[in-house]
């Protein structure tokens, strides 16, 4: 992946996730041809490890340059359902990393107030 192309190597993104996309705040520009254009997201590819239970999903794809197909950086994002709790992480050099769980009950028990 291209360092000459973003500002900040992973950057911490904090609880955002992004299946897809491109966070074009962190883009200068292409190392390769100089131009500052839109991203293409190439070689998507989606793998259920779990195919019975859906519990694990790995998202993976590379962002590219519009003009010259260089590879600026390489995505991964994985969603796997742990004990009542959906978990979610991002990497990439562009876009950053992140990780995020949200509970599947009604209520998170994580966010409940004790009694005393």
């Amino acid at each position: 992946m291209c360092t000459g192309c973003v500002q900040k190597q992973y950057p911490d993104r904090g609880h955002t996730c992004l299946e897809n996309g491109s966070y074009l705040m962190n883009f200068l520009g292409c190392a390769n041809c100089h131009q500052r254009d839109f991203v293409l997201i190439s070689d998507r590819t989606m793998v259920n490890e779990d195919e019975d239970e859906d519990e694990e999903e790995i998202v993976t794809y590379l962002h590219m340059c519009k003009n010259c197909d260089h590879v600026i950086a390489r995505q991964e994002y994985t969603f796997t359902v742990v004990d009542d709790y959906q978990e979610y992480t991002m990497l990439c050099m562009l876009c950053g990393k992140a990780e995020d769980s949200i509970s599947v009950l009604p209520d998170d028990p994580r966010q409940t107030a004790p009694l005393f």
